[in-house]
């Protein structure tokens, strides 16, 4: 399709791996998944993870991209119905096929059903969850630290501490213990520890979709720690044949994704308005 004169202009991929997952996705782009991280990338990353909300043209650019692509899916850490919920996935016109895999895969919402696939919760969590209160006060990390429940996981925030990044590392191990105690393992983030099970991740989680849906390119947004799997799954995707183009979505705390990016962008809405380009031009 020819672009508008008004098009949002595309930024260029500073790889060639990237321009050509790019090119790909505009060449057929029928033939191409768009998949991204929630918070951090649709969404600012905010203090209370419970007020986060999709940017709010992101909606609206998904609304114009996704009937254009093979598929559009949002892949976070969250339960998948808090994802529907904040990001306003539900009933909106035009994402009609609109996939959201939750838990890290280990949840799945299709705009078509309006249901949430998930399995029974780990004992482990049930587990964690129970000794978590007790065991943040055992090791002295009560002053700014909170559990946030997720169903299927349990995170640690350490944000709101007088030194975020202090209480991150001093917990790291701690809660490492825990979880491998009960059969789960930690998943850092940004200023979050997360208690979950093992065997799935972003990039299990993105792979398997991919070879679903018989992609032929796909693009990966994202801005964690828990996006450098789904990273890792691009690049072997394009060791396989399958052009790939990945976004990093703002650099200064994760700059471990920001290095093996083909496009950093500094936050949701410029990863917002490629979305809305991307429309544009295919």
């Amino acid at each position: 399709m020819a672009s508008s004169p008004y098009a949002h202009s595309l930024p260029s991929p500073s790889t060639p791996a990237g321009r050509d997952g790019l090119a790909a996705l505009l060449a057929r782009p029928h033939r191409a998944v768009i998949a991204l991280d929630f918070d951090g990338t649709l969404a600012e990353i905010v203090p209370d993870p419970e007020q986060a909300r999709a940017h709010p043209a992101a909606v609206p650019a998904l609304a114009r991209l996704a009937p254009k692509v093979a598929s559009v899916a949002v892949v976070t850490g969250r339960p998948a119905g808090v994802a529907v919920r904040y990001g306003g996935f539900a009933g909106v016109p035009g994402l009609d096929h609109l996939v959201v895999l939750g838990h890290y895969g280990a949840e799945r919402w299709d705009a078509v059903t309006g249901t949430v696939q998930a399995p029974a919760p780990h004992p482990g969590v049930t587990a964690v969850r129970a000794e978590l209160p007790g065991f943040l006060d055992s090791v002295g990390a009560w002053q700014g630290t909170w559990i946030e429940e997720k169903g299927q996981a349990v995170a640690v925030h350490t944000r709101r501490a007088t030194d975020p990044r202090a209480a991150f590392e001093a917990l790291r191990d701690p809660l490492a213990g825990l979880a491998a105690r009960h059969g789960l393992i930690l998943e850092p983030g940004r200023m979050v520890l997360e208690l979950r099970p093992p065997g799935m991740d972003k990039g299990v989680a993105l792979a398997e979709y991919v070879r679903e849906v018989g992609a032929e390119s796909v693009l990966y947004a994202g801005d964690d720690l828990g996006d450098l799997p789904a990273f890792g799954a691009v690049e072997k995707l394009r060791s396989d044949g399958v052009p790939g183009l990945l976004v990093c979505s703002g650099s200064a705390e994760v700059t471990e994704l920001a290095e093996r990016a083909d496009l950093l962008l500094p936050g949701p809405a410029e990863v917002v308005a490629l979305l809305a380009a991307l429309a544009d031009h295919v």
